[in-house]
């Protein structure tokens, strides 16, 4: 299999639509659907249903699409990091989430600086789960992740911190005034659902909560009284007024950890994960 042809499958597969997926492409439709066609008879399986209503995946064309998405991305991922091995920088990008612990972070990043011949990191700030795709398309060279949030398969992980998790509620709310809760009391308030995360595929658990998409919407929804969120014990750095953190006794322990490719042979890599294993 080209590495074009599987470019113009995973669009097509995610657009279920032959014009809008040539159109994202740049090219005109009877090419593409001529080498879907192709790349169906040398597989010998059908990966896409085509009917008047439209165009869906069969479940061999789901598998092709998960595994093209990882070819693509270990493609691209190699570009950028033979690029990046070239560049006289030495340096490093760091991925992490925005709203993460950033007193952890400047520890990290202050420790390493203080090294000899320490590289210049760069800190991408990225949404909910973006990390791990970031890895492995070459993006970042290292990421800060949380288990059991994120997605931690494939990668060498280092600990930095475990911590308890809390809750997030309107100041004013009742539960507030608490010195300590538990999910059942979170679920017990029909008013004030739990605001729901996006999982790794970016889909969302059913539920009465809303739907975040980032931090800045889960702070106004909280002090509007809309919603109440769990998070690491950390993220009192970031609350406003109108909020209130009270800690929950049976949520799990969250651990940050930094994360890399096992396949990284860069030395500024290895460098950052030993100022990572003192810092522990």
């Amino acid at each position: 299999m080209e590495t074009r042809e599987l470019r113009y499958f995973v669009t097509v597969a995610e657009e279920l639509h032959f014009s809008r997926a040539a159109e994202r492409l740049g090219i005109a439709q009877p090419p593409l659907s001529r080498a879907i066609q192709q790349l169906e008879r040398r597989l010998g399986v059908a990966l896409l249903e085509r009917d008047r209503r439209g165009v869906t995946l069969t479940g061999a064309g789901q598998v092709l699409l998960d595994e093209a998405r990882t070819i693509l991305d270990a493609t691209e991922a190699a570009a950028r990091r033979t690029r990046r091995a070239a560049s006289v920088t030495n340096g490093l990008t760091l991925a992490t989430k925005a709203g993460a612990n950033h007193e952890l972070l400047r520890k990290l990043l202050d420790a390493h600086a203080a090294g000899p011949g320490a590289a210049e990191i760069e800190v991408l700030l990225c949404g909910m789960g973006e990390q791990a795709r970031m890895l492995r398309d070459g993006r970042a060279d290292v990421a800060l992740m949380q288990r059991p949030f994120d997605a931690l398969t494939g990668f060498d992980t280092e600990d930095l911190l475990t911590e308890q998790q809390v809750a997030i509620l309107p100041a004013g709310h009742p539960l507030a005034g608490r010195t300590a809760l538990t999910m059942a009391d979170l679920s017990g308030e029909p008013d004030l659902p739990v605001a729901r995360w996006p999982r790794h595929d970016g889909s969302y658990e059913p539920g009465r909560g809303p739907e975040i998409h980032d931090l800045s919407q889960l702070a106004q929804l909280i002090a509007l009284g809309h919603t109440t969120a769990v998070l690491c014990a950390s993220s009192r750095s970031w609350l406003w007024n109108a909020h209130a953190a009270v800690p929950l006794t049976d949520a799990p322990h969250v651990t940050t950890v930094l994360a890399w490719s096992p396949h990284s042979r860069s030395r500024a890599v290895a460098a950052l994960v030993r100022t990572a294993t003192q810092l522990r």
